[in-house]
């Protein structure tokens, strides 16, 4: 019979003096300000590193010894004290200038959705870059003063922990969360009331607890439904992250997306700006257009209604990032949810109708044709998506289609390293004020040289140090003998080793090609194993559960660390997590991406390292293909997508190493009589200027404010006029846009001129039949611009005006004077237009001459 453990914790009382240290513990800024960590840290490193980072658990199991003698010691006590204030100054009621132009504080409330959030590793519910991302998105929102609340789930099981054992395989453990650890507390009503919600799942209501976490000034709420009044069922919906198969994850949603919109009600909170990160949320377009139909509102104003205050932001290429639930599933869950909503079951499947894919819901369908502002997260993604989702606008260019782009930005205060908030707090104090301002990174070419290149070896060092920890851990775990660890750490055991470091850390997905380097394993071997010049090479990420692909990729890196050539020059570092992530963002010399264009949606580790001065050597995909400016690092130029893959990928990998052999390691090791590489500090220091300001998550957030936010609220506000008259109207307009549109045809009634002189006009003259539809319901517009092989460029666009009806004809005409010299070219084209519309184009109608 097996022993039983049963566990307790004596728990200190924390002195009055120290007080504050629970205020800390509860609020999510510590997971951005390092000042608040490092107080934690100080008072028990040891107890801090085994409790995870987490302030909540290690208050409860510091001894009381510690916190006393900590609240007579002077010096420490001055540093509370300047967190304590930092902290509170940070809490005033304060909104960045640039905001204030857009939204007001008073009057809008931006609602952010998302199934998982990545502020800390203290908070498991994320599971790689779209939560960090959520949560670098939260972080700019309080720095910022936006009028802004989360929601999200919240899961008792995070994303798996990861172990690898000896033979390579990847381990999935699920670690169940106590909620007590977390720094959450149930939300409540104006009279002081724990809010619960309700949702019907498959016939049965489902109670939902609503929690909310603080994370500086903004709040998070999450929903759980683990409570005993539910089903048991019921109460795993929310159990585990990304749990689950597809009846899981519908469940998920409807909780997310239709409880998450009934929360906010219970709460009292009206946003008009509604922004759906990903198409996990996009549930709740339907409650609220529920809810504006049990007012008298049909379906298709409500639609309307809803669409005009709502963004949503697309965040992959892949189709499996992109949910698609089947009919079955969708009459299952929502077959009496639709008689709510006022349409037929046939008008409901529509809204997530994809072509080749009838009989299916997809998620993503559904967020576009309920939102008027879309986007991808970097330039290329946008058109990427633009392509990919242009069925929803069938007849419209894509490059003309209402889904454009933001690039993603990352929260600098948290993925600094605290060596470089030091010296900008000492050297330039204001540079938290200017993360916005190009101009002002300029300043860092006033540190000497020497100075940085002594800061960037420091980082280097401790992340060495972690590293080599981590590596004996996880050897030993496995078995293996002290003369084979000898010989893997025999690099990462010596922390000041004189050794350029390259570092791959990212989810291991096969489109990310993390074995792309072992395309030529013996040029890989000359190039780790030069005397002269050694590199180490250093690997780590996750592979989901279900993809095995991903975790072959794993078996593969673990099997070549293990060759004579490779062993301690190759290493791979299980259990990929926010803390670690920290360490090799700001410790590695270079950071490698090598993703199968155009599969990078954007790639937000490469930003992380480049503002701490790692270098970035990266296929010219996602923010790369932007962020490269010749000086800041290396690009790798892709090869054309119609040779093939094998090809490709072979080519690729030899234009990297030839990169790193030619001009990488040698500009390392230049050292001349510095003992360090001018070169190596230029390019290092080229890349935070270059990167710092532009691939902030505070830029980011100011792109959704101007571009989005003021734009949603706005379009919410004029649909909303006169009882919501507008939304009606337009909804309306495009009903009779739908009738008539497919009978709409236009002809050329002139002869046309093959040249005019200098500042001449040219005539053009178009017969409409529009088919029923009015004049004034469509636009007739001329493009004029250059050839440039396959491409059209636009220099001038006219719209032609009415001028008469002959029969049931109506005509358009224009005298156009082009800006451009010599030869021009010039299209035609109508499409429909109402001035009500947030896009020109979000009807898909569109037809040419």
């Amino acid at each position: 019979m097996s022993e039983t453990y049963f566990t307790f914790e004596v728990q200190p009382v924390i002195p009055e003096r120290l007080s504050g240290l629970e205020k800390l513990a509860n609020n999510l800024y510590y997971s951005w300000d390092r000042s608040v960590r490092g107080l934690f840290h100080r008072l028990d490193p040891e107890l801090w590193e085994s409790c995870g980072h987490n302030p909540k658990v290690f208050l409860r199991r510091i001894a009381q010894e510690k916190l006393d003698d900590a609240a007579e010691d002077h010096i420490f006590l001055e540093e509370y004290s300047r967190v304590m204030s930092s902290f509170e100054s940070y809490h005033e009621k304060i909104i960045h200038p640039k905001i204030e132009e857009y939204l007001d504080p008073e009057q809008d409330l931006v609602a952010y959705f998302c199934a998982e959030f990545g502020f800390h590793e203290s908070f498991p519910i994320y599971s790689g870059g779209l939560g960090i991302l959520a949560g670098d998105h939260c972080k700019a929102a309080s720095d910022m003063g936006v009028p802004f609340v989360a929601i999200g789930l919240l899961y008792r099981q995070g994303y798996f922990t990861q172990t690898i054992d000896a033979a390579g395989n990847q381990l999935a453990t699920n670690v169940a969360t106590c909620f007590k650890n977390l720094p959450i507390k149930s939300a409540r009503n104006a009279q002081g009331e724990k809010i619960h919600v309700e949702v019907e799942i498959d016939g049965r209501p489902v109670r939902l607890k609503v929690w909310q976490a603080q994370a500086g000034h903004i709040t998070l709420y999450l929903l759980d439904s683990d409570l005993p009044r539910n089903e048991e069922q019921d109460r795993q919906i929310t159990f585990q992250l990304y749990g689950g198969d597809n009846t899981v994850r519908i469940q998920q949603e409807i909780v997310l997306g239709i409880g998450g919109v009934r929360a906010l009600q219970a709460l009292g909170l009206k946003p008009n700006v509604w922004h759906i990160n990903e198409g996990h949320s996009a549930f709740q377009v339907l409650e609220r257009c529920r809810d504006y139909v049990s007012k008298g509102m049909s379906f298709d104003s409500a639609h309307e209604l809803v669409a005009a205050g709502t963004v949503f932001t697309t965040h992959t290429p892949v189709a499996a990032g992109h949910d698609i639930f089947n009919e079955h599933l969708m009459l299952q869950y929502f077959s009496r949810y639709v008689e709510q909503l006022g349409i037929s079951m046939e008008e409901f499947l529509d809204l997530g109708v994809t072509p080749g894919n009838s009989g299916s819901f997809n998620m993503t369908a559904l967020a576009l044709r309920s939102s008027r502002f879309h986007n991808g997260v970097s330039k290329i993604h946008g058109a990427v998506a633009s392509k990919m989702e242009g069925y929803i606008w069938p007849q419209i260019p894509h490059r003309e289609n209402p889904i454009s782009s933001i690039t993603n930005g990352v929260h600098a205060p948290t993925f600094l390293a605290r060596e470089w908030v030091n010296l900008f707090d000492m050297r330039f104090r204001e540079w938290r004020n200017q993360l916005l301002n190009p101009d002002y990174w300029q300043c860092l070419d006033e540190v000497p040289d020497h100075r940085f290149a002594s800061l960037r070896q420091e980082l280097k060092s401790q992340m060495l140090e972690y590293v080599n920890q981590r590596v004996v851990q996880h050897c030993r775990r496995n078995g293996c003998s002290e003369a084979l660890i000898s010989r893997i750490t025999s690099i990462t055991s010596k922390p000041e080793a004189d050794v350029l470091v390259l570092g791959f850390a990212r989810r291991f997905a096969t489109y990310k090609r993390a074995t792309l380097l072992f395309s030529d394993p013996d040029r890989l071997s000359r190039l780790l194993n030069d005397p002269e010049r050694p590199v180490l090479l250093i690997f780590a990420g996750k592979a989901h559960p279900n993809d095995i692909p991903g975790q072959e990729l794993i078996r593969t890196i673990h099997e070549y660390s293990l060759r004579p050539d490779f062993v301690g020059k190759i290493i791979l570092l299980e259990g990929y997590d926010m803390a670690l992530a920290r360490k090799l963002v700001t410790g590695v010399d270079v950071w490698l991406n090598t993703p199968e264009p155009p599969m990078e949606a954007s790639g937000t580790s490469g930003e992380k390292a480049a503002i701490n001065g790692v270098v970035n050597v990266s296929v010219l995909d996602g923010w790369w293909a932007e962020g490269f400016n010749g000086e800041n690092g290396w690009g790798i130029s892709p090869h054309e997508q119609q040779f093939d893959p094998a090809y490709r990928d072979r080519e690729e990998a030899n234009d990297l190493l030839t990169i790193l052999e030619k001009e990488v390691v040698p500009m390392f090791y230049d050292r001349g009589n510095q003992g360090y590489s001018t070169n190596w500090v230029r390019v290092s220091k080229a890349s935070m200027k270059s990167c710092i300001p532009e691939y902030n998550a505070q830029r980011m957030q100011m792109d959704y404010v101007k571009m989005f936010y003021s734009q949603a609220k706005v379009q919410f506000k004029a649909l909303s006029q006169n009882n919501n008259s507008h939304a009606v109207e337009l909804a309306q307009w495009k009903q009779k846009i739908r009738q008539h549109w497919e009978g709409v045809r236009m002809h050329r009634t002139d002869e046309a001129l093959s040249a005019i002189q200098h500042g001449g006009h040219l005539p053009v003259h178009i017969s409409t039949f529009l088919n029923g539809l009015d004049p004034e319901d469509v636009a007739v517009e001329c493009l004029v611009g250059k050839r440039k092989g396959d491409e059209f460029v636009v220099h001038d666009r006219f719209f032609l005006k009415y001028t008469e009806q002959q029969g049931d004809e109506h005509l358009f005409s224009l005298e156009i004077q082009p800006s451009q010299p010599g030869l021009n070219h010039y299209k035609i084209r109508m499409y429909p237009y109402h001035h009500l519309l947030a896009h020109r184009h979000e009807t898909g109608c569109m037809i040419w001459l």
